[in-house]
């Protein structure tokens, strides 16, 4: 089993949910999250911005923004065979790809044992 954890856009919620269910993936956990990306920015074209007063409504604007504070986003975390990874992975990836710095980020990591809370049993299904 693998875990595939998803940070993405808090807008992309909904579509995100619609198509991991029918990709046949309707279990998960989503959560809201704070964080910022480590892109850099040219210090003088941020000085330049902020001396202007305002940030630009673009995906620049957002780019400058996240050098400065955290940006909310949401975080998916599912639990799938690890055959079915890829295809978790390409359902994120065609729902939150806009081609802009800040679509998000997949992490993937081993699962080694699960249990079941109310009998205490280990158990392969852990989703």
């Amino acid at each position: 089993m693998k875990e595939v954890m998803a940070i993405i856009r808090q807008n992309k919620v909904n579509a995100t949910k619609d198509a991991l269910a029918n990709a046949g993936f309707p279990a998960f956990t989503c959560r809201k999250v704070m964080g910022r990306g480590k892109n850099s920015v040219d210090p003088a074209l941020l000085q330049t911005i902020l001396k202007q007063g305002t940030l630009p409504l673009s995906a620049l604007g957002e780019q400058l923004s996240e050098t400065m504070r955290l940006i909310p986003k949401r975080i998916f975390t599912l639990i799938v065979e690890e055959e079915d990874v890829e295809k978790v992975v390409k359902t994120f990836i065609e729902v939150n790809s806009t081609g802009n710095v800040g679509d998000g980020k997949i992490f993937i990591l081993p699962i080694y044992e699960a249990y079941t809370i109310r009998s205490g049993e280990m158990t392969q299904d852990a989703y």
